[in-house]
């Protein structure tokens, strides 16, 4: 559960004991609102997000109009945990870089796993304009390429920074996927051998095809240990809940447990790198 869906289900039974007090049940009060009784269902189970109409709507049937404000407010924290890609990305995916340049500046432990594309501290120019231009292409956002490509070099400068430590993770099949074309992964993959090993402050591995399954993931950082950012389709989201974070500490533990690292590491990078040439 993410904290989007903890504070969603909770204004949902907020809800539900309202109505719960008024003396409704679902489809009682799903008639005075004026609206299907599946739609009281889904608010009230947490699959759904009302809106404040909607919640203007449920105190008054419910006749429970002092509540309203403080209702209110529960649905804007919620609404400010989930922050859609394209608000973020509304002028264009630079921002979304430059802003990755002052959180990452912050940590001193910055562990990240990425199942699909390599890590973004870790890639060249070429993969980083080939990754950033489909980005802008799938979500329909303002070409700002070249822009998002410096801002994405300029987060690499973090690497050098004595007080900081990374360990990073990639899956296996990330080292296949094809991002731009066979010269452009041939490129990254050389570039994963001459710079993932020599840093002291650096930990790279990467985590087989045969690594026994852990739990359904999407990209992740774990920042300190006081945050995490995982990336989906649709949203950027930030835990910071303790309970939560301890799933993604959880689920970390086993993947770097499972991952290869040192000789290892290098020989599966080897191994991809001659498919590409």
């Amino acid at each position: 559960m993410t904290d989007v869906l903890r504070l969603r289900q909770a204004l949902g039974a907020r809800l539900r004991e309202l109505r719960r007090d008024a003396g409704l049940d679902g489809r009682q009060f799903s008639l005075a609102a004026g609206w299907h009784w599946s739609k009281t269902s889904r608010i009230e189970t947490g699959k759904r997000t009302p809106s404040e109409t909607d919640i203007g709507v449920w105190c008054e049937v419910c006749d429970a109009r002092l509540a309203k404000p403080d209702l209110v407010a529960a649905l804007r924290n919620l609404e400010a945990q989930w922050t859609e890609w394209k608000r973020v990305a509304a002028s264009g995916h630079a921002r979304r870089q430059k802003r990755a340049v002052e959180i990452e500046g912050q940590a001193r432990l910055q562990r990240v796993y990425a199942p699909v594309v390599l890590p973004g501290l870790l890639q060249t120019e070429d993969y980083a304009r080939a990754v950033l231009a489909q980005c802008i292409r799938f979500l329909d956002t303002p070409d700002d390429l070249e822009a998002a490509v410096a801002a994405r070099m300029q987060r690499q400068l973090v690497l050098d920074q004595i007080r900081h430590r990374f360990v990073l993770l990639a899956d296996e099949a990330a080292l296949y996927k094809t991002v731009g074309d066979d010269a452009v992964m041939a490129g990254q993959l050389r570039h994963l051998l001459d710079t993932a090993f020599d840093n002291p402050r650096l930990i790279f591995g990467v985590v087989p095809l045969t690594a026994e399954f852990t739990y359904i993931t999407t990209s992740f950082d774990i920042l300190d240990n006081r945050v995490a950012m995982i990336e989906t389709i649709s949203a950027e989201l930030t835990v910071v809940t303790a309970s939560e974070l301890a799933l993604y500490e959880k689920a970390w533990k086993a993947l770097s447990k499972q991952a290869a690292y040192g000789d290892r590491a290098r020989e599966l990078i080897t191994v991809a790198l001659e498919k590409r040439t």
